[in-house]
Parts: C-alpha cells; structure tokens; sequence
C-alpha cells in the first residue's frame, strides 16, 4: 500500500528538486526574500499565477485535454469588470465584490462545460474562442490599463507583512483542495480522468461531474482575479495573454497530466512557485534590453528539461523506490532552511564592524543572535546553524534508515511515525536556537 502510493506520487520528485535549487538560489543571489517584507512580497505577486494554476489542474484532472487557454484574459476580464464597477461606485463591500468575481468566473465555467457536454466541441477549441472573445471584451470594457480597485483592497497588496488576506485567501483554497479530495465526487472525477468511457459505464455521471469540475475552476479564477486586482490596486485588460502562458508552464513544471486524471494542488503549488522563482532569478541579474527575451528563454528550457524528467520518473523510481516524495521533500527541505538561516543571520558573526540590534533581529528570525569573537570570528557558526547541521543530519540518517528497514521488513507503513519524528526533529531545532547560547565549532587558535 505505501509502495504504491509512493510511486503514485513519484511525478512530484522533478518539481520538490527544482524548487529546492530554485529557493537556495533566489536566496543567495537576493537576500532580501528572507525578510518578513520580502516573503510578503513574495505571497502577493505570486498569488494570481498560483490560484490560476489551481484552476488548470482542476480541469486537467478532468481528462480530455481539458486546459483553458482563457484563463489569462478571464482573469483580466474578473479584474477589469470589478475595477469599472468598484470606479463607478458600484461595488463598497468585500461580501459584494466576492459574489461578483466568483459569479463571473463560474458563469464563464459553466458555459464553457455546457459546450463542451452539448455541443460537443473539442475543448481546446471552446478554450482558444474564449481567449480571443475575452481579449476583445477585456479591451472594449477597459481601454487601457487605469481604474481604482474597491477601497478595502488597497492595503492587501502592500506586502509589508507575511500575514495578509491575500496568504488566507491562498491558504484557504489550498485547504478547500484538500477537503475536496475526500469525497466522492473527487474518486469519480479521478476516475472520468483517467479513462471518461469506463466511468460512465461504472455509473458515475460524467456530465454533472464535468460541470462541477468547470465550476471549481471557475471560483479559483476568481480569487486569482481579486488578488491581481489588489496587487495592482487597478484594472490591466492587456494582463490576460502572459498568464496563460505562465500558468500552463507552471501547470507541466508540477507534474500534472495534460491527459488528465493525475494532479493535485501540491504539484501545482510548487510549479507555480517554481516559475516565480525562476522570474526571482533572473531578475538578479542585469540583462539589459534583452531581459524579458532571457525570461522566456529559460521558462522554455525548464519546462522541456522539466518534461524529460518527468518521462524518466517511472524509470528512475524503480532504482530508488525507497525514497518517497515526502521524503525527500522534508530533507531538501532542511537543506534549504540551512541555507536561509545562514544568509539571514551572516552579516551577525562577520566580525565587529557589523552591528545589529539584538531585540530586532530576535523578533524577525526567532534567532539569539550568536557571541563576537573579534579577528577569528569567521571560524564560529551561531548556535541555529550548528543545531541545524545536527538536526539535518540527523533526520537525513534516520529517514535512510526508516525507508531501508520498511523495503526490507515488508512492513505496511512507517510514513506516519517517520514523519512525525522528522517534525519532533524540526521543532527541536528551533526550541535549541532560543535556549542554547552559540556552539564552537572551531577552536579559538589557528
């Protein structure tokens, strides 16, 4: 049971190693994401692109090559009618601005299902009408980028803070998500994915579940479309055509199966934070005139490499079998939280012409700022970094060890217990940061 839950979910592998590369390098190259006003940030933009993410796999998992090109534009189109009605006065409550976007964005949905059912079109031809009908409406509504977005959006974008509504917004339908595939309509949707004939011959109603796959997708556009609008504080009509692109890449990046039946919000998350890593990146670097050319270049190059990868998945996976996804997420991603740590609190220990308020630094890292040893300064690491090290190789030896034993005995699972002490072993990272003073990892001479 647990093997084949693991190599069910072996596609997640290429997106949890991309986005452990993509974060320890956006960290090096700008430290500043490891801020609270840099995570902030961070959540605000790349919120539409995920919650648009969320949309597309919802109608991929639904099988025929269901991906809604017209995603950008109708989130452009959500944004833009908002931004006209909220201008002209219409629109004052977050209750009413809600009901507005999500009923425009399962209205759409729900249109594009009944084509698709009745009509019988292929879906990627209702999906390229869409784009071109919603580009035009977008421009005919809104001209021109302008507008005022509703008052109560004004302080979302902001970013100044980790928390906001835009991180409960994201955190709610990822939630939302999760409830949803413990139902049955899920299993059924899962099933019309993977092969729609033998599901309607099993007795599941295709239609209806169609329709509600539509109408999931239609309420994750619309919170995409209200957090644009709150990051732009505005209306952008022209927006539409680069989500789309993005959001597809980001799609493929997170191990979601165009053909359907495979996909989940995990994938998707990390695909889409992937692809703004990516943009993170490169923004590093000065590219001059040539800077967007170098943007789509590598978004093209990651998803083919991304692709291949994920082809040689099964075939890898055979060979480390005993290496979950989950696994190697909780590794890599101490691996990563060592990385942070030491650009977060580097410039602490380099020596006595840094200087840092111990008050500030322990209320925006949870860190007890580590001891000066004047010139050989350099040969000490803070108290976190050791215990972190300790902590990382730790867990590194004990999920080795778990998953040798469990191939080995044939136990049934030990993902729960292996778990919980690779948390225990987290947690106690952080409680040792607090209460420990600073370790030597070096002696004072030499």
């Amino acid at each position: 049971m647990a093997k084949s839950s693991s190599s069910s979910n072996a596609y997640l592998l290429v997106p949890i190693a991309l986005i452990a590369v993509l974060l320890s390098t956006a960290v090096i190259r700008g430290p500043s994401l490891v801020t609270p006003a840099g995570i902030g940030s961070a959540i605000i933009v790349a919120a539409p692109l995920i919650l648009a993410t969320y949309a597309l796999m919802v109608l991929a998992v639904a099988g025929r090559g269901t991906v809604d090109l017209a995603v950008g534009p109708l989130l452009a189109f959500i944004n833009v009618v908002v931004v006209k009605l909220s201008t002209a006065g219409y629109l004052a409550s977050p209750i009413a601005t809600f009901i507005v976007a999500i009923g425009l964005g399962m209205a759409y949905q729900l249109l594009f299902a009944l084509i698709i059912i009745f009509v019988r079109v292929q879906p990627i031809i209702v999906a390229l009408s869409g784009f071109l009908a919603l580009t035009g409406i977008n421009l005919v509504i809104l001209p021109r980028p302008g507008g005022s977005a509703p008052e109560f959006m004004m302080s979302w974008g902001s970013g100044t803070s980790i928390f906001s509504p835009v991180l409960l917004i994201i955190v709610l339908a990822t939630l939302g998500w999760y409830l949803f595939t413990a139902t049955t309509f899920y299993s059924n949707l899962k099933m019309m994915g993977y092969d729609e004939r033998a599901a309607w011959t099993s007795g599941v109603k295709t239609d209806i579940v169609r329709i509600g796959a539509h109408l999931i997708a239609g309420i994750y556009v619309a919170l995409g479309a209200l957090c644009y609008t709150a990051l732009i504080s505005s209306g952008d009509p022209t927006q539409g055509q680069n989500m789309t692109l993005t959001a597809v890449t980001a799609l493929v990046l997170g191990g979601v199966a165009l053909s359907g039946g495979r996909g989940g919000a995990t994938g998707a998350l990390m695909g889409a934070v992937s692809l703004w890593l990516i943009g993170y990146v490169l923004a590093t670097f000065n590219f001059g005139a040539i800077q967007a050319f170098m943007t789509q270049m590598v978004y093209g190059v990651i998803l083919v490499l991304s692709l291949l990868l994920t082809l040689l998945v099964p075939v890898i996976s055979r060979y480390v079998s005993f290496i979950s996804p989950w696994s190697a997420f909780l590794v890599l991603g101490l691996v990563v939280i060592g990385v942070m740590l030491h650009v977060a609190t580097s410039g602490t220990y380099g020596g006595a012409e840094h200087h840092i308020v111990q008050g500030a630094l322990a209320d925006r890292y949870f860190l007890v700022p580590p001891a000066r040893f004047g010139g050989n300064a350099g040969k000490f690491v803070s108290g976190t970094q050791w215990m972190a090290l300790l902590a990382g190789l730790a867990a590194i030896a004990f999920v080795a060890t778990a998953r040798l034993i469990n191939a080995e005995g044939g136990a049934r699972s030990m993902g729960l217990f292996l778990y919980i002490v690779v948390a225990v072993l987290i947690l106690a990272l952080f409680a040792a940061a607090v209460i420990q003073p600073e370790f030597r990892l070096l002696g004072r001479g030499g």
